[in-house]
C-alpha cells in the first residue's frame, strides 16, 4: 500500500470510528437524559478522581528521569511534566504523534538524542504493558468463578475446550513459523519480541530500579483509584464491586487505543463492561462519558499550558545558565 494512503487511514480510520461509536453512545442514552446524568453527578468525587489522575502523571514524569540516568542524562522535572502533559494533548489529534512529539520536546530542550529519548518511551510502554497484564490476571483470579460461570451460560463448554485447544495448537504452529521464518513481518515481530524481553530485564538493571517499580505501581494504583472514586459520582451505579471496578478499567485501557484517546469508544466501553454485572445501561454510558471529559479536561488545560509554557521556562532557565 502507498505510504501516504497508509498514513492517511490510520488517521481516517479511527477518527470515524469514533464519530460512529458517539452516534452509538447517545442512541443507547439521549443526549437530554445524559445532560440530567451530568447535572446531579457528585463533583466532589469526579475533581477527586481527576487529583488522582494527575498525580500519576506526575509519578510517570518523575519516572521518567530513572530512565533517562543510566544514559547520561540528569533532564529537569519541570521538562518531564510539560513533555508528558503536551504528548498527551497532541495524541488526541493523531495517534501516538505525542509519543515522537516527547522525545523530540526533550531533544529540543534537554538535548537528548531524539532515538535514546524514544527508547526510554518504548521500555516505559513496556512497564506499563506489564502492568496491565498484571491487572488482567489479577481480575481473572478474583473473579474467576463469575466469569468462568458466565462463559458457560453463553458458550457451550465442549466449544469452549475447543477453541482453547485449537488457540494452543495455532499458537505453537505460529511461534514455530515466526522462529525460522525470513520474512520481515517474522523478523519485525521477533525484533519486537526481543527487544520486549530486554526492556523488561533494563528494569531491573537500574540503580534505582525500586523506585521505578514503585512509580510505576503507583501510577497504575492511581489510575485505578481514579475510576473507582468517579464512579462514585453516580448514585445510579451504586457502589460497584471490585471486579467491575477491574473489568470496567481493563476495557477503558483497551478502548484508549481504538479511537484518539478514547474518543467515543470509551463509553461504550465501560457500557460493555459494565453490562456484564448487569448494572444498568444508561448511568454506565453517563459514567464512561464523565469519566473521560473530566480527564479530557485536565489534559487539554495542562497540556496546553505546557506547550505554551515550554519555551518561556527554558528560555529563563537558559538565561539563569549565563
Amino acid at each position: 500500500m502507498n505510504p501516504k494512503i497508509s498514513k492517511a487511514l490510520k488517521i481516517i480510520l479511527p477518527l470515524l470510528l469514533a464519530v460512529f461509536l458517539v452516534w452509538y453512545s447517545l442512541h443507547k442514552v439521549s443526549f437530554d437524559k445524559l445532560i440530567v446524568f451530568f447535572k446531579e453527578a457528585d463533583y466532589r468525587w469526579i475533581v477527586l478522581g481527576m487529583f488522582f489522575g494527575f498525580l500519576s502523571h506526575l509519578s510517570r514524569a518523575y519516572r521518567w528521569l530513572f530512565m533517562l540516568e543510566p544514559l547520561g542524562y540528569k533532564m529537569k522535572f519541570n521538562n518531564s511534566v510539560m513533555a508528558i502533559f503536551s504528548a498527551y494533548l497532541i495524541n488526541y489529534t493523531i495517534p501516538r504523534a505525542g509519543e515522537i512529539a516527547r522525545a523530540t520536546i526533550i531533544t529540543n530542550y534537554e538535548d537528548v538524542p531524539f532515538e535514546k529519548g524514544f527508547g526510554t518511551i518504548v521500555s516505559e510502554r513496556i512497564a506499563d504493558l506489564i502492568m496491565m497484564f498484571a491487572i488482567i490476571f489479577i481480575t481473572l483470579f478474583i473473579e474467576f468463578d463469575f466469569l468462568y460461570s458466565l462463559l458457560i451460560e453463553k458458550f457451550n463448554p465442549l466449544k469452549i475446550v475447543i477453541a482453547f485447544v485449537l488457540f494452543i495448537f495455532l499458537g505453537v504452529l505460529l511461534f514455530k513459523y515466526l522462529k525460522n521464518s525470513s520474512s520481515k513481518m517474522a523478523l519485525k515481530i521477533r525484533t519486537f519480541a526481543k527487544g520486549l524481553i530486554e526492556g523488561v530485564f533494563s528494569i531491573f538493571k537500574m540503580k534505582k530500579k525500586w523506585a521505578f517499580i514503585f512509580h510505576t505501581l503507583f501510577i497504575w494504583t492511581m489510575y485505578v483509584l481514579m475510576f473507582y472514586v468517579t464512579s462514585l459520582a453516580f448514585k445510579d451505579l451504586g457502589d460497584l464491586p471490585l471486579g467491575a471496578v477491574l473489568v470496567g478499567f481493563i476495557a477503558g485501557s483497551f478502548s484508549i487505543a481504538a479511537t484518539n484517546s478514547g474518543i467515543g469508544s470509551y463509553p461504550v466501553a465501560i457500557y460493555a463492561a459494565l453490562s456484564i454485572f448487569n448494572i444498568p445501561e444508561e448511568p454506565s454510558i453517563a459514567f464512561g462519558w464523565i469519566m473521560w471529559f473530566a480527564q479530557t479536561l485536565m489534559i487539554i488545560i495542562f497540556g496546553g499550558l505546557s506547550l505554551i509554557y515550554l519555551p518561556i521556562y527554558n528560555r529563563k532557565e537558559a538565561h539563569k545558565a549565563l
